[in-house]
């Protein structure tokens, strides 16, 4: 995961200033997928370079999977910083960016939704007794989730034409801003801080969750798809609602800190759940 992450963070930035020097989203966007579907297939697919090598040593094990996450983030880099820029150049009407990324996060919170039930269903049907029966489901989670990525990118090369929109609302071409620029700005930092703590909590209790629910709490198999679905349903439903709202300054912060006060609450409280009162994790 750490190697991932790294590799994300400096194939953003590249990948970032390559596509805005020569465009070409659907390239990148095409480009990052194919990284992805190969990396991921190759993450849960087993070791490959151990099959090549014919040896299983933790050593070659470790940098295999290092090395497929740092490809798979890059790829991932690739295709999300490339359909993000899309949104910018596709319209200069604000209110159009605000629905499309509006749209985009919708059918982000969709597709994770979606995989919980794939998840939900293989935990449900299928019964791992065995490592090698765990490996399994999570095979079939992999694959399928693959194929399905693959189909919607498929249409939606397929079918989105390519954005050149250079010109301003009047016909003036906007000039190009240098990337040092933002560094002089103290917003640029405040943005940066609160989004990395809250990527950070989300990635944190993303990545242990499955853990915490199955090996502390001992609940099912299924609880490992069914609480985050809980989860994303949840956000799903207050971004519907939040979106409505007419946003000013004051109440922007006002949301953002009652969300974080109600967050470190939950968590607290998750933290000294007995195993007894399990139950009591759907509704925290």
């Amino acid at each position: 995961m750490l190697s991932g992450q790294i590799a994300d963070g400096f194939a953003t930035i590249f990948i970032g200033e390559l596509i805005d020097r020569f465009g070409h989203f659907k390239i990148w966007h095409g480009a990052g997928s194919v990284l992805v579907a190969v990396s991921f297939s190759s993450v849960f697919g087993g070791c490959m370079p151990c099959r090549i090598l014919s040896t299983s040593t933790l050593k070659v094990e470790t940098i295999s999977y290092c090395v497929f996450a740092a490809i798979f983030n890059v790829g991932w880099a690739a295709t999300q910083v490339a359909h993000m820029s899309m949104v910018n150049c596709i319209t200069l009407n604000s209110t159009s960016r605000v629905v499309l990324t509006s749209c985009r996060n919708a059918f982000t919170m969709v597709a994770n939704l979606s995989l919980y039930a794939i998840a939900f269903i293989v935990f449900s049907v299928s019964t791992a007794k065995t490592h090698a029966d765990l490996e399994n489901q999570y095979r079939w989670i992999a694959y399928s989730s693959i194929f399905i990525g693959c189909c919607f990118v498929g249409i939606f090369l397929s079918r989105t034409e390519e954005p050149r929109l250079k010109m301003g609302l009047r016909g003036n071409s906007h000039a190009r801003i240098s990337w040092a620029y933002w560094f002089k700005k103290i917003l640029y930092y405040q943005v940066a801080l609160v989004y990395m703590l809250t990527r950070l909590v989300v990635n944190v209790s993303q990545a242990y969750l499955a853990f915490y629910v199955i090996n502390d709490l001992r609940m099912g198999q299924s609880a490992k798809a069914l609480v985050p679905a809980i989860i994303y349903i949840c956000s799903f439903i207050v971004s519907i609602l939040l979106q409505e709202m007419a946003w000013t300054g004051q109440r922007l912060k006002a949301y953002y800190s009652a969300g974080g006060v109600l967050w470190v609450f939950c968590g607290a409280g998750i933290l000294i759940l007995p195993m007894n009162m399990s139950a009591f994790m759907l509704l925290e």
